[in-house]
């Protein structure tokens, strides 16, 4: 590959792992400053944002936005997709984050790599390497750090927010795992536009999207704008151009860089205070992540 559309690559997916950072501890100040819902703020994000993306690939003419619809098992595998891995994925974070802070929720859903080798060591009935075991251990050691602050005799973060946060890693897992059939059929923003449009109608039921309970005021709409446009809109399109330009390893371990700006900006934005314990146990794992990026590319 040639320098300058690496060097395009590299920017494209930091800023969008930079904005999906930034998204969450957007999130939390619409949450725990202006009341806002993790129920309303999920329901118009994946609404918006499904219309918006299949609205583009309409126009440009992609015909796998009605084609995905013709198979009856393609469709089944689609709204799983959408009820379980994209509004759960969605709808855990910003539970984490209410109950907690965006740095610790981010942190907590970056499990999901050790997750996915749990599932396929036992799917494919081999061991994890060496390598997969030193990265489990790292980031078992950095939640750890982090929920306890090296005490065992406490939490630092409550119950609530450790569990959403947990099952934000698995349903991350499963996001990542379960559209595989999808997308080795249709292109990503086909799936990834319906899966958007579908969990946000389903959740509709739930949370009617024209009801919320914040406080409206100028600096909550351009929260909202920056959680919806920015980090979701613009973060999915730069990741997914990025990957014209570098290897998916590269994009992989580039990726990492999204807890470390949710925790910069809680604790120079929202004060929120991370101790040295949580520090170290960021860096765990963060490392962990890098780890396993590496690992994958020698398999």
């Amino acid at each position: 590959m040639k320098p300058q559309p690496r060097i395009k690559g590299f920017v494209l997916v930091i800023f969008s792992t930079m904005l999906w950072g930034v998204s969450g501890t957007v999130a939390q100040y619409l949450f725990q400053q202006k009341g806002f819902s993790p129920e309303w703020l999920v329901v118009i994000r994946l609404l918006i944002s499904g219309i918006v993306l299949l609205s583009f690939a309409t126009l440009r003419g992609n015909k796998n936005v009605r084609k995905i619809w013709s198979s009856k098992y393609t469709i089944f595998n689609l709204i799983c997709f959408a009820l379980i891995g994209m509004l759960g994925v969605q709808y855990t974070y910003f539970a984490a984050i209410k109950h907690g802070n965006a740095a610790t929720a981010t942190i907590l859903q970056y499990l999901y790599p050790v997750i996915i080798i749990f599932y396929m060591t036992i799917r494919t009935k081999k061991a994890p390497s060496s390598k997969e075991i030193i990265a489990i251990s790292l980031t078992i050691l950095g939640t750890f750090l982090i929920i306890t602050k090296g005490n065992v005799s406490t939490l630092s973060i409550s119950k609530i927010a450790l569990f959403w946060g947990v099952t934000s890693a698995f349903a991350a897992a499963f996001y990542t795992l379960q559209p595989v059939y999808l997308l080795a059929r249709y292109d990503s923003i086909t799936v990834v536009g319906w899966g958007m449009f579908i969990g946000g109608i389903g959740f509709s039921f739930i949370q009617k999207p024209w009801v919320s309970t914040g406080q409206w005021s100028v600096s909550s709409i351009l929260a909202i704008i920056f959680v919806v446009l920015f980090g979701t809109l613009i973060a999915f399109c730069c990741y997914l151009e990025s990957l014209k330009y570098i290897k998916p390893i590269e994009v992989s371990i580039l990726s990492s860089i999204e807890p470390l700006s949710a925790a910069f900006l809680s604790v120079f934005w929202l004060h929120v205070n991370l101790g040295i314990f949580q520090w170290l146990g960021t860096a765990c794992i963060i490392f962990a992540i890098i780890y396993l990026s590496f690992t994958k590319k020698a398999h």
